[in-house]
């Protein structure tokens, strides 16, 4: 059995690098590229926040952004997100312009219960990892040179956790982003 799943997969994987089509690279309005970008409002705020993206076509998009904080306050809030996306796009320019996205958040927020006992405040931590789908919508914009600027919102609601904190039930996506697409 496990002969004919190494074969399956190897056969898999040279089916795949042999079937790719030779595209020109001069022109750019078949072509799909890669995205790299950096959140530079989440960093003001103490976190990073990466996105790597990958365009389908020249109106649509998938991707996935990566939310670690390394501000202690922030730390305090949330301890990561994972967060893969779609995007339709509705510019001129190849998957460019306004869009709206449908993200689904993998999140690991932190809640604190506290309590009293002959005046002494006692302080809980609970860590909670929950999933979230929403939805969000922005703008993008690409220079020739392969240089991005993005402006996006986005919202979606906690599927799975019980929260004593009903504003936890509600994640959120913002950004001012500047990447490059090559």
């Amino acid at each position: 059995m496990k002969k004919i799943t190494f074969f399956l997969l190897t056969f898999l994987v040279f089916a795949q690098s042999f079937s790719q089509d030779n595209v020109n690279s001069t022109n750019t309005d078949s072509q799909n590229f890669n995205e790299l970008k950096l959140n530079g409002l989440f960093l003001i705020a103490g976190a990073i926040e990466v996105s790597y993206e990958k365009t389908l076509n020249e109106e649509s998009g998938v991707g996935v952004s990566i939310f670690l904080p390394f501000d202690d306050e922030v730390k305090d809030d949330i301890n990561y997100y994972l967060s893969p996306y779609y995007r339709f796009y509705f510019g001129t320019k190849y998957a460019s312009g306004f869009f709206l996205e449908g993200f689904g958040m993998l999140n690991s927020v932190n809640e604190y219960y506290f309590s009293s006992n002959n005046n002494d405040i006692i302080t809980e931590k609970n860590s909670i990892t929950d999933f979230a789908l929403g939805i969000g919508l922005g703008g993008k914009w690409v220079t020739n040179s392969g240089f991005i600027g993005e402006l996006n919102l986005g919202f979606g609601r906690n599927l799975f956790g019980d929260y004593n904190d009903e504003s936890l039930e509600f994640v959120g996506k913002a950004g001012i982003t500047l990447g490059y697409r090559f």
